[in-house]
Formats: structure tokens, C-alpha cells, sequence
């Protein structure tokens, strides 16, 4: 590759070549040149190999492993062969804008702590509308969990963060590592446990600089409901939130997965998990009632067509929406 590269580009696939070589050819069109893009490979899979091979531009590196670990994984093994100072991730069915990588340096540099973790908003692709994520930027002082949890109206994406919006310093990906075999809020597990270190900071670039396809005819991990492991890693992660945030995952993140079940007792068992271990709002009871009563694909449609006519909140403050580590 010749000179050592700015930023390392780490992209977990198995089985979707048409939709990884998309996602790796965002990255190589960043206006950033200066970077590697490692492919993780989880386990064999020829037609993907294949399909990168074709490619033929030397900053793609592709990592073959040798059995099926799960994303969270094969993200760990991506960050430690990087060789940039900085690693971002990409999910294999997104896409980066061009500028993407240009902008999180920029807001990196301006960074007032050793270790900022920059994420940005996103343009969320459904099959019926496109809307930007998150609505609003992290307030003064406003603890990451609530931030990231706490919802001001009906719908989620008021505070969000998602994998392949995240650039963060290899040495921190090193550090603190993904949890292995936890199937969702794989990424807000790790920023929660990340911001608990006293020299990271999550800053926002206030611009959407991703593609997220949400195409719910696809398999993907965020479709799957494994309510009950949900629960535990929630019970495990009690220390990562503050009340409130607890009582809003509970009742909004793990009551749309709970809600599957159509169970009364399910129903009444995750209501006194939010209402035992945290402090509920108004709000969070009426998301939890809307998310019990209407079937998800009406609730889907709603969401989708109020927030697709809905501009994202300006940012207030500094220009990257800077916000304390939530401790």
C-alpha cells in the first residue's frame, strides 16, 4: 500500500458480495484518500472473495476467518490489523457519502479530549421513506445513556448512534473492545462502555454523512426480537445507564421486542423491570402502550411518514454538538 494510511476502514460481511463491494466502494470513494479498507470475512465464503479480488485497488485488504464469530468479532479482529491512527466501521449494506471521513477528521481536530469518539446523523432508507437520524444532537451536560435512549416524542431516532457512523482512535477500538455474541445495540453497548473512560468524549458531525438501507424484506440482525437476551445484557448493563435511560430502553427497545410474544404476562414483566429498576416518564408509558397496541407494520408506516416531513433539529452550541461522556 506504500505509506502508512490516516484511517482504517472495517467492514464485517459474510454471504452478501453484491452488497459489501457497494459498501466498499463508498469507502474508496472518500475524498479522504488516505486510508486502508480491511474486509472481515466471517468464515469461508468464496463468492465474496471473489467478488472483492475483482475490485483490484490495493487499499482493500480482505481477512478470511477461519469459522463464524459474529460481527462484533470480526469488527475486533479488523481493529486490531489496523494500521491507521483512526478506525472507522461500516456495516456491509450501508454507504458512506464522499465526504464522510473528511468531515469526522475535521471534527476530531477540533476535539477537546485525548479520545473523541465521532459519530454523525444518517439518512435512514426505508422502502417507503428516507429520514435523518438522530433529530437532535446531545445537550449540555446530558447524560450519553439518556441521550441515546430517552425519547421526546412517540418515535425512536430522537438521540441514535449506529455502527458504520462511528470513527473513533484504533488504540480505543483496541481498548475497548466490541462484546462478543450480543446480537443487538451492538454499538450502543460499546459507546456506553467506551464514554465511561474519563478521556472519551462522543461528538457529533451535525450533517447526515451515512446511507443506512433499512430494506425489512433483507435478514438483518436489527429484525431479530431475542427479547429475554435482551433483558439480561440490560440487567448486566444496569450501571451504564441512569434511571431514566433504563426505564426508556426498557419500555421502548425491549418492549417492541417483547411485544412479539402478544403476551399479557411478558407485557406486565417489563413494565415492572423499567418501573422497579428505573424511573419512567410520560412518555415512555405511551411509547409502551403504542408499541403493544399497534401491529409493527402500522406503527412502521406512521413513523415513517411523520418523520420523513420533519427537518432534523439544528444543532445548538458548538458546530460538532459536543456532549459530556455519560457517567
Amino acid at each position: 500500500m506504500g505509506a502508512k494510511p490516516d484511517v482504517s476502514v472495517v467492514i464485517p460481511t459474510r454471504f452478501r458480495p453484491d452488497l459489501v463491494t457497494r459498501a466498499v466502494r463508498s469507502a474508496l470513494a472518500q475524498t479522504h484518500a488516505s486510508l486502508e479498507v480491511i474486509v472481515v470475512v466471517d468464515g469461508p465464503d468464496e463468492s465474496t472473495s471473489e467478488a472483492l479480488a475483482a475490485l483490484g485497488d490495493d487499499r482493500v485488504r480482505v481477512l478470511v476467518l477461519p469459522e463464524r464469530g459474529g460481527a462484533p468479532n470480526a469488527r475486533n479482529v479488523g481493529a486490531q490489523e489496523a494500521a491507521g491512527e483512526w478506525t472507522a466501521y461500516l456495516d456491509d449494506d450501508d454507504e458512506w457519502l464522499p465526504e464522510k471521513l473528511a468531515v469526522q477528521l475535521r471534527v476530531a481536530a477540533s476535539a477537546t479530549v485525548a479520545t473523541p469518539i465521532v459519530a454523525s446523523r444518517l439518512i435512514n432508507r426505508t422502502p417507503r421513506a428516507d429520514s435523518i437520524m438522530p433529530r437532535r444532537l446531545p445537550g449540555p451536560d446530558e447524560p450519553i445513556s439518556e441521550y441515546l435512549t430517552v425519547r421526546r416524542g412517540l418515535f425512536y431516532g430522537d438521540g441514535f448512534i449506529q455502527t458504520s457512523t462511528i470513527l473513533a482512535p484504533t488504540e480505543l477500538f483496541r481498548r475497548v473492545p466490541f462484546t462478543v455474541g450480543l446480537r443487538r445495540q451492538q454499538e450502543l453497548d460499546w459507546t456506553l462502555r467506551a464514554t465511561r473512560h474519563d478521556d472519551v468524549e462522543l461528538v457529533f458531525a451535525p450533517q447526515p454523512l451515512v446511507l443506512w438501507h433499512q430494506d425489512e424484506n433483507r435478514e438483518r440482525i436489527s429484525l431479530e426480537m431475542p427479547w429475554r437476551e435482551q433483558l439480561a445484557w440490560l440487567r448486566d448493563s444496569r450501571p451504564l445507564f441512569t434511571p431514566r435511560a433504563y426505564a426508556a430502553f426498557a419500555m421502548s427497545v425491549l418492549g417492541s421486542m417483547a411485544a412479539t410474544t402478544r403476551s399479557f404476562a411478558v407485557f406486565r414483566e417489563v413494565l415492572a423491570e423499567a418501573r422497579r429498576n428505573g424511573r419512567p416518564g410520560l412518555v415512555d408509558y405511551l411509547t409502551y402502550l403504542q408499541i403493544w397496541a399497534l401491529p409493527p407494520g402500522l406503527r412502521h408506516r406512521l413513523r415513517d411518514a411523520v418523520l420523513s416531513r420533519r427537518p432534523a433539529s439544528k444543532p445548538t452550541g458548538a458546530a460538532a454538538g459536543r456532549a459530556p461522556a455519560g457517567r
